[in-house]
């Protein structure tokens, strides 16, 4: 694919400045560019995210250790989690909905300054601030379930501007984690497969996904997954594009696959349906015009690849 880099939080063109870690608790002292989240939801100011220096005040509500991003346009850019303060009027219902729509607001900013779900919001972003909020997103979730050292149990501290921990009792470093997932484009003629998982919202389908395991390549992770989701054999397979994830910290291997068959047989463990969904149905998918089908959400590699296969691109 010649626009493969151009889903949704690729090619960003950060530079990580990796050279600058050992020293980021010091820069992050005199930071100008400092990004804010919350719960994992950047705060915007329309479609930007929104940026302060290390003095304001807002930080006050952050915890002390910030993470160096990198350099954007030459200019180092940290990031702080303020996922310890607590709005007055807080919605615990709304953040526990699928797309959680609700927006909060801290008092040392103005009103036009807003936490927003990343997922919502991804679209609107500059590829760098795409890149960023997916980045700070994905370490400051990988800190908060990995505060223990998983070789002696013990609290392990931050480090190297937020890309290690060590643990001073036994002396182990340990490093963000990305799980791989494959995400599979199956075809077969003129149609593609489509499912959809338990609790997901009426009408929304996607394409079938699951995580690689350890000793298994990409191409087996395919047929694996299709077979097990769905009981339609995969024949030839090949790689198409890649996304990071930070919903928790996956990165999505979009690959397409030829159906060596097409009865479907779903395991109910693992999805709630399956089908087939023919070239001109997708039209209407993507039009809004579908009876029985949402199209998926823009910005999620699953909605690139359909839209490039309808498009014809995929070569």
């Amino acid at each position: 694919m010649k626009d493969a880099e151009t889903v949704t939080f690729g090619r960003g063109g950060i530079d990580r400045a990796a050279e600058q870690r050992p020293e980021a608790a010091t820069l992050a002292q005199t930071a100008q560019q400092i990004i804010l989240l919350w719960r994992g939801k950047p705060m915007l100011i329309g479609d930007a995210l929104v940026r302060v220096a290390a003095d304001h005040a807002v930080l006050r509500d952050a915890n002390p250790n910030l993470i160096l991003l990198g350099r954007d346009a030459g200019a180092l850019v940290f990031a702080a989690d303020l996922s310890g303060w607590t709005p007055d009027d807080l919605d615990d219902a709304a953040l526990n909905t699928f797309l959680d729509p609700s927006e909060q607001r801290h008092p040392a900013l103005p009103e036009t300054h807003v936490f927003a779900e990343l997922r919502a919001v991804m679209t609107r972003l500059s590829r760098a601030d795409a890149e960023l909020a997916a980045t700070a997103r994905a370490i400051f979730g990988w800190h908060r379930s990995h505060r223990f050292c998983a070789a002696c149990g013990q609290e392990s501290r931050f480090a190297m501007g937020g890309w290690q921990r060590n643990c001073d009792a036994c002396g182990t470093h340990h490093f963000p984690r990305t799980d791989p997932v494959v995400i599979m484009l199956i075809t077969h003629g003129n149609s593609v497969l489509l499912g959809r998982s338990p609790g997901w919202p009426e009408g929304m389908y996607s394409l079938l996904a699951g995580f690689v395991e350890p000793g298994e390549t990409l191409e087996a992770a395919v047929r694996r997954e299709v077979l097990e989701e769905s009981g339609i054999t995969v024949g030839p397979v090949e790689y198409l594009s890649s996304q990071p994830w930070p919903f928790p910290s996956s990165l999505m291997f979009g690959c397409r696959g030829t159906a060596l068959d097409t009865k479907i047989t779903i395991d109910p463990a693992e999805i709630e349906d399956a089908r087939w969904v023919t070239r001109e149905e997708m039209a209407d998918v993507f039009a809004g015009q579908h009876p029985e089908i949402l199209p998926a959400r823009k910005g999620a590699i699953a909605h690139f690849l359909l839209e490039n296969w309808l498009a014809d691109r995929l070569d």
